[in-house]
């Protein structure tokens, strides 16, 4: 089948979050949130061998007004030399990124998902020095695996501003047949409403413990909860922050993107949760969605109503669209609220951003339970190394923190070694854990390949690894407010 409408023209379907805002890690006392957890070793320098790039592009950090549907944000954001802060290149293809910062305060920029080498991965304090106001600095590294990626800022809260933007790897293997293709990304929304920040609300939920609830409500066992209904799957704590709006691909319901195409048409959605603190569950009206990769690796097919996307996560799914005008809704999770696009075969009225449909209220899909596609499987093996990770923390006070075999320092590898993680939640929140460096398989799901891994509460999960990446890598929550507050760990090699 063919199709009037170029695979770039849907690559982002009218994405013009160019990655928005970010937060001040050097204007107040980032408190035990800790970019490097302890002394660093030296990064792993940059290859001799990477070749001259491929890709080239150029960004600029800087202040900047974005329009999310009728309400003007003054945030942060990336500026790009092609006017589109999205990135495309190809598996094995050598990226370029030249950044200069014009934010008061410094920044960098992480490549979430790829395994790099370790001077390009973007950790202050950790795999390099800060980009401080007014200086600049080259990123060039070897995308290795094709998938769905997105890069943001590792600096103090700035990820929950919005500096983030898509990164698109083209894998040769993948089929391309399909007839339309959109980058889907979701994100929840405060800094430069109504004055707030991100900053501002990390200094509301450190304070909670000295009388204030933040417009929050106590939740059982010891634990807060958001206003809003508890999801079964999750549990009654699904998040620490009631954000005034949510997004998909960078605009509020009421003035929500439109993706248009032709009854029949195979659609390839890649969908990105950019999100600070909140777990969409993502649901197309009238359709099944087939998942087909999930983190970047291919999984073997599975159709579902629903998915659940935690933030860090992304998943790609292939829909046939039918005949009409549909929702495409991402609830989120917790705090009865939602971002919300439609996809248009057909002419007539659009949906209400409000309507309810039988897939939204469908059992949901947890990403950790697909199983992997013969291709991204690691090659088989007894592990040679252990490590428990505890996962702990509480609303009041507002602290979280990882344990590594009962202590608080990072987990140790020989390069060549099969680690093994042994993941437990001892928290009432779930927590989405990101591994840099590094892709996960998971022994409980047939080996799939994840870089981030959503923790229910009470749960335990397995990871393991191959050590084959030296340096120093980061290992944390990625809920922006965990992180900030202790949840922030690494993987170092002996």
């Amino acid at each position: 089948m063919t199709s009037n409408f170029s695979r770039r023209q849907f690559l982002l379907g009218g994405l013009v979050l160019a990655g928005t805002g970010a937060l001040a890690a050097c204007t107040s006392d980032p408190g035990p949130a800790a970019s490097a957890p302890g002394p660093s070793l030296r990064p792993t320098p940059t290859p001799t061998a990477l070749g001259e790039p491929t890709v080239r592009r150029t960004l600029t950090a800087r202040p900047l007004s974005l329009d999310i549907g009728g309400i003007e944000a003054k945030t942060w954001g990336y500026v790009s030399d092609t006017g589109d802060a999205a990135i495309e290149a190809t598996a094995g293809d050598v990226l370029q990124v030249d950044i200069t910062n014009e934010l008061p305060e410094s920044t960098s920029i992480h490549w979430h998902g790829i395994a790099l080498h370790n001077a390009a991965d973007g950790v202050p304090g950790m795999t390099q020095d800060p980009i401080e106001p007014g200086e600049s600095f080259s990123y060039v590294f070897e995308v290795p695996h094709g998938g769905t990626y997105f890069y943001h800022s590792h600096s103090g809260l700035q990820l929950d501003r919005g500096l983030h933007a898509p990164l698109i790897v083209r894998d040769p293997d993948d089929a391309e047949d399909q007839d339309v293709e959109w980058t889907i990304v979701l994100d929840d929304w405060l800094d430069g409403i109504d004055g707030s920040s991100p900053e501002d609300q990390l200094t509301m939920l450190t304070g909670m413990d000295m009388g204030g609830h933040g417009g929050m409500d106590m939740g059982g066992e010891g634990g807060m909860m958001a206003h809003g209904t508890p999801d079964p799957a999750l549990g009654g704590d699904a998040g620490d922050v009631m954000y005034p709006h949510y997004l998909i691909n960078g605009r509020i319901p009421r003035a929500h993107r439109t993706f248009n195409a032709r009854p029949g048409d195979k659609a390839r959605l890649r969908f990105i949760n950019s999100g600070g603190d909140t777990i969409f569950k993502v649901a197309l009206g009238g359709h099944r969605m087939t998942v087909t990769h999930t983190d970047g690796f291919p999984v073997q097919p599975w159709e579902t109503e629903s998915i659940y996307l935690s933030m860090g996560e992304r998943v790609d799914v292939e829909v046939i669209l039918g005949d009409g005008i549909f929702p495409l809704t991402a609830l989120a999770v917790g705090k009865d609220d939602r971002a919300f696009a439609v996809i248009r075969t057909a002419g007539g009225q659009a949906p209400r951003p409000d309507v309810d449909f039988p897939e939204l209220s469908s059992t949901g899909l947890f990403l950790s339970s697909l199983k992997p596609a013969d291709r991204a499987l690691l090659p088989e093996g007894t592990p040679d190394r252990e490590v428990s990770i505890d996962l702990g923390g509480q609303m009041m006070p507002y602290e979280w923190s990882i344990l590594t075999d009962g202590q608080s320092s990072s987990a140790t590898v020989q390069e060549g070694q099969r680690l093994r993680m042994v993941m437990r939640n001892r928290t009432m929140m779930p927590h989405p854990m990101h591994i840099h460096g590094h892709t996960w398989a998971l022994p409980g799901s047939g080996g799939l390949r994840k870089d981030t891994v959503l923790l229910r509460h009470g749960e335990t999960m397995i990871a393991d690894l191959i050590a084959d990446n030296p340096g120093e890598w980061a290992f944390h929550c990625h809920n922006a407010y965990h992180q900030e507050t202790g949840m922030m760990s690494s993987l170092r090699y002996a």
